[in-house]
């Protein structure tokens, strides 16, 4: 396995773990709309790598072994890396945007910047499969990636769960944009791709213009 993607499981593990076991320490660098509108940026960093439970921590570290290896292929180390902090970012971002005015509000987990190496993924080997548990025959990856943002976006109208939907649009959208400045022969290469993963993201746009989300 890549080095650089040992080391980042590795801090996800480091962290998460000292976060399950010390209260104090998990509600520091969590992502706390009130505490980071007082100042506390560095939580939009350490928030993403802090965890739920075991369960939300396999399954994000589970997803970018799966997909990082994509990415550092077709790139290189600091080209990954630069994805994955890039996409972390546009998710806290978007996050304390959506949410500014809601004091309360609360996130964690590595989803969004895992999301942009995803979707990254996608767009550098869109004819990929994937194979789901729950679903016995493969799946585009690129019908995954559209149907987990619409999912998101569902949820960020919905409001019913306790899942960081924002953060994984928002991580979504920096994989994307990243992937594509780091990629532009793709525009013509691949436009039919860049063109299909976007619809999601200008859809979003039109309902927070349209006060709907």
């Amino acid at each position: 396995m890549n080095t650089v993607l040992i080391l980042i499981i590795v801090v996800n593990l480091l962290v998460s773990f000292k976060g399950f076991g010390d209260e104090h320490f998990f509600r520091k660098y969590e992502f706390h709309i009130g505490s980071i509108r007082a100042g506390e940026h560095v939580r939009m960093i350490t928030s993403a790598f802090l965890h739920a439970d075991l369960g939300h921590l396999f399954f994000n570290m589970f997803t970018l072994y799966m997909f990082a290896p994509v990415v550092i292929q077709y790139f290189d180390n600091f080209s990954f890396l630069s994805i994955y902090a890039g996409s972390l970012v546009f998710g806290s971002l978007l996050t304390l945007l959506f949410h500014k005015d809601d004091y309360s509000y609360r996130a964690i987990g590595a989803s969004g910047a895992v999301t942009g190496i995803l979707y990254s993924a996608i767009l550098l080997q869109p004819d990929m499969s994937l194979y789901l548990f729950f679903i016995p025959i493969p799946i585009p990856a690129y019908l995954f990636g559209i149907g987990y943002l619409l999912y998101s976006i569902y949820g960020m109208k919905a409001k019913n769960d306790n899942i960081g939907h924002t953060a994984h649009f928002g991580g979504a959208i920096g994989g994307y944009l990243l992937t594509i400045i780091k990629e532009p022969q793709m525009i013509t290469d691949n436009s039919f791709m860049v063109v299909l993963l976007a619809i999601p993201i200008v859809i979003l746009f039109v309902l927070a213009k349209a006060g709907k989300l």
